[in-house]
């Protein structure tokens, strides 16, 4: 990495730079003021922006790394494997932030570690607490071997990948669970949400747009990398995992359709109202397009067309989150909610610590260098409880 392009400055690190201080700076508000403060939250509205979008958008867009996983090691289909780190370094990332974002929106967050102690197996909180610690313990694990080679301990590295199986599939189980979970949050609210978001399949919607949304990232970031660090793009893989993210959001507007008609509500898609618009918005940006784009075969073979098909999902995506944990409450409590700009500022200064993060490490290590990973396994191997170093 040439250090001296560390200090060279350009038009959007400095803008990041200056998104960075404004949000410690109110980050520190936030501590020293409290919540009160720094947010237009509430008792009435105590969830808003660092729930909505800091967790809810940031647990979902990090759903690459359980769905890859699954891919590669529950249907064995090796040929994803170069898709794997790339994707859990992005959900390695992501929880971190989660979690960073959640010590920031908790009231009292130096009591965090209550949940580990104090349990309450009939919370779903308590769920999500235990979900939320344990597989941010196990995509660090997932991710230690790209560390390890980095530094070249081949020994423990060799270690590790005896158990780094079941560790991936201990992490599909909790993500599995997690992104589910953060949908039965909202179950105990039905006379709060407007009726078009509530429904008691919302465990169900979030967990298959979750799905839909972690190939679409795995997309996103793959053509990214590939523009700013010269990585090839594996696009025949990406084109696989594309159909794999069509039918996941062709089975989510089913679900929805077939929902909003057993439970009657349908006529609510055609009463003129700013929730309704925001309703038809989500579902044909982040839904009907992309699922229009992907069924064609050109269009999901462009590398361009799949990158654009991804930001239709992922948009998609963050507004049916924020219109379940914002718009929905808002329209049905009448209680009028927008973020105060030391809210924006801290999670814009996330958003961009994440950016930062996944570059550094991009460079610095070898996530896309899967030829690195096989010469270390072509070398050094295991005979009994010895490891053996090969000519």
């Amino acid at each position: 990495m040439d250090k001296s392009s560390i200090f060279k400055l350009s038009f959007w690190k400095v803008v990041g730079i200056v998104i960075v201080v404004s949000g410690l700076y109110a980050t520190y508000l936030r501590f020293t003021e409290g919540l009160g403060a720094v947010t237009n939250l509430s008792d009435s509205f105590p969830w808003g922006l660092w729930i909505g979008f800091d967790i809810l958008c940031g647990v979902g867009l990090a759903a690459g790394g359980f769905t890859i996983c699954a891919v590669t090691h529950i249907f064995n289909i090796e040929k994803f494997k170069p898709l794997t780190r790339p994707a859990i370094l992005t959900a390695f990332l992501g929880y971190l932030l989660v979690v960073f974002a959640l010590l920031i929106d908790l009231g009292r967050p130096y009591y965090i570690w209550h949940a580990i102690i104090m349990w309450n197996p009939h919370s779903v909180m308590f769920e999500v607490a235990w979900c939320v610690m344990l597989y941010s313990t196990v995509l660090f694990l997932e991710f230690a071997p790209v560390v390890l080679e980095r530094f070249k301990m081949n020994k423990l590295l060799m270690v590790l990948r005896r158990v780094l199986v079941p560790i991936m599939i201990l992490g599909i189980l909790l993500s599995t669970l997690h992104q589910s979970s953060l949908g039965s949050l909202y179950l105990i609210i039905p006379s709060k949400m407007h009726p078009l978001w509530y429904t008691a399949l919302l465990p169900v919607n979030f967990y298959i747009s979750a799905i839909a949304t972690g190939f679409a990232m795995v997309i996103f970031e793959a053509y990214l990398s590939a523009r700013a660090f010269g990585h090839g793009i594996k696009l025949e893989l990406l084109s696989k995992i594309a159909v794999v993210s069509l039918f996941a959001l062709l089975l989510n507007i089913i679900i929805k359709i077939v929902d909003l008609t057993f439970s009657g509500k349908l006529h609510y898609l055609t009463v003129f109202s700013t929730e309704v618009i925001l309703y038809w918005s989500e579902l044909i940006l982040g839904t009907v397009v992309p699922v229009i784009l992907l069924a064609n075969k050109k269009f999901r073979e462009s590398r361009l067309w799949l990158y654009i098909s991804s930001i239709f999902i992922i948009a998609g995506f963050l507004m049916n989150r924020l219109n379940v944990s914002v718009t929905s409450i808002t329209a049905q409590t009448g209680f009028q909610y927008f973020p105060s700009i030391h809210e924006i500022l801290i999670t814009s200064m996330i958003v961009v610590l994440g950016m930062w993060a996944f570059k550094l490490i991009i460079k610095n290590f070898p996530v896309f260098q899967e030829d690195e990973e096989s010469a270390v396994e072509k070398k050094y191997f295991l005979k009994g409880n010895e490891i053996i170093v090969s000519e």
